[in-house]
């Protein structure tokens, strides 16, 4: 085989990949958006309650009892570990 003759086909072949590449991609996106708004239809996400103005929610609650133990935990390496 002649070089241009090799280069012209590997070009085909590249050409030829990227393409199908190309098309793969674009029907993913196209099937993964498709999925996603027929399950936001058929299965909607539940409003989340409203809290009252003057209660604190316990998800903050648990949220300053995880701050407090992680403190602690960095707190207690940083002793151990000291440079």
């Amino acid at each position: 085989m002649q070089d241009t003759q090799l280069i012209h086909e590997g070009l085909a072949l590249m050409g030829l990949g990227m393409g199908f590449v190309f098309v793969f991609l674009t029907v993913l996106v196209g099937v993964t958006t498709l999925m996603s708004k027929t399950i936001g239809r058929f299965f909607p996400e539940p409003a989340a309650p409203i809290p009252a103005v003057g209660s604190r929610a316990p998800a903050s609650r648990q949220d300053d009892d995880l701050t407090v133990v992680i403190s602690a935990a960095v707190h207690r390496y940083r002793r151990r570990h000291r440079r």
